[in-house]
C-alpha cells in the first residue's frame, strides 16, 4: 500500500515544539552554497524547475505586455507562492540528506501521493491551505499593485518602458516608493509565515498553525540573518527576472534547495515524527 505524503489527524503531535537555533549574519550565503551543490547533484530534474517557472513567467510577458501595470503586479507577487512551488526542490534536498535517489520520482510523489490516503484528515490538507492562502495574498497583491498604478501614475503604464518613466522615474510624487513599501508590508509577513513552515510540513508531522509559529520565532529569533536571508531572495529572483527571465533557470534550484537547508540549520525538529516517506 502506497503511503501518503500528509498524515491524518490522528497521528499530528499538537504539544510539541520544535527548538529555535541561532545562526551568524553570514550564514545564509552558507545555505546558498549548499544549495547550489544539490543543484548540481540534482542536476537536470532541478534545473527543470526552473525552466519551467522561467517558461511561465515568459508566458505572461507574451500576454500581457501591453498591460505592464498588471504585469509588474503579477511578476512580483510570484515572490509570495514560490514557496509552494518549491515543495519537490525541499523533498529533492532531503532525499540527498538521507541518502536516497533524487529523481524525477521523487518530484511526482511529492505532488501526487497525497492521493492514495484519507482525504479528510486536517494535517492532510496544510500544504494545498497554505498553498491556496499564498495565491490569495498573491492575487490581492496582483490587484493593489494595478490600482496603484493605474490611479496614480501620471501617464498610461503599457510597457517597460512607461513603468519605468511614469512609474520608476515619476518627479512627482512617491508613486514608486508607495509601491514598494505596500508590496513590503504584504511580502514581510508572508515571508515570515512561510520560511520555513513549507519544508518543516514537508519534513514533520505537525498542524499548520505549528508550523506558522515555528517559522515567525525563526525569524524572531535571527531578525538579522533573515533579513538578510530575505533580501538574498529578492535580489536573486530581480536578477533572475532582469535577464528575461533566463536567470530564473537558475535561480529558483538554487534558492528552493538553499531554503531546505535554512530550515535543517535554524530548527531541531528531531522531536516530531517525521513525514511517511514519499
Amino acid at each position: 500500500m502506497t503511503k501518503s505524503f500528509f498524515p491524518n489527524s490522528a497521528t499530528s503531535v499538537a504539544g510539541t515544539e520544535p527548538v529555535i537555533r541561532s545562526v551568524a549574519l553570514t550564514r545564509p550565503l552558507h545555505w546558498l552554497l549548499l544549495g547550489w551543490h544539490d543543484t548540481l547533484h540534482c542536476g537536470w530534474i532541478s534545473w527543470a524547475h526552473g525552466v519551467l517557472l522561467s517558461l511561465s513567467g515568459m508566458v505572461l510577458v507574451a500576454v500581457f505586455y501591453r498591460q505592464f501595470w498588471l504585469l509588474s503586479g503579477a511578476l512580483s507577487g510570484f515572490l509570495l507562492v514560490a514557496p509552494i512551488l518549491a515543495t519537490s526542490l525541499y523533498a529533492l534536498s532531503r532525499a540527498r540528506e538521507r541518502g536516497e535517489k533524487t529523481d524525477l520520482q521523487v518530484v511526482l510523489k511529492t505532488w501526487l501521493n497525497w492521493q492514495h490516503r484519507d482525504k479528510w484528515g486536517n494535517e492532510y490538507w496544510c500544504l494545498v491551505q497554505f498553498g491556496a492562502l499564498l495565491a490569495l495574498a498573491g492575487t490581492g497583491w496582483v490587484l493593489t499593485s494595478a490600482a496603484l498604478i493605474t490611479l496614480l501614475a501620471p501617464g498610461s503604464v503599457l510597457n517597460p518602458v512607461d513603468f519605468l518613466q511614469h512609474v520608476v522615474l515619476a518627479r512627482n510624487g512617491f508613486l514608486f516608493e508607495l509601491w514598494l513599501a505596500v508590496g513590503g508590508v504584504l511580502a514581510a509577513p508572508i515571508f515570515a509565515s512561510s520560511v520555513i513552515a513549507i519544508p518543516l510540513l514537508l519534513d514533520r508531522r505537525l498542524r499548520l498553525w505549528q508550523a506558522v509559529i515555528t517559522s515567525w520565532r525563526v525569524v524572531l529569533a535571527n531578525p538579522l540573518p533573515m533579513a538578510f536571508w530575505a533580501a538574498l531572495i529578492m535580489v536573486l529572483t530581480l536578477l533572475g527576472m532582469v535577464s528575461f527571465l533566463l536567470g530564473l533557470i537558475g535561480v529558483v534550484p538554487l534558492l528552493g534547495h538553499a531554503s531546505w537547508h535554512a530550515y535543517r540549520d535554524l530548527v531541531d525538529a528531531s522531536a516530531l515524527p517525521e513525514q511517511d516517506p514519499l
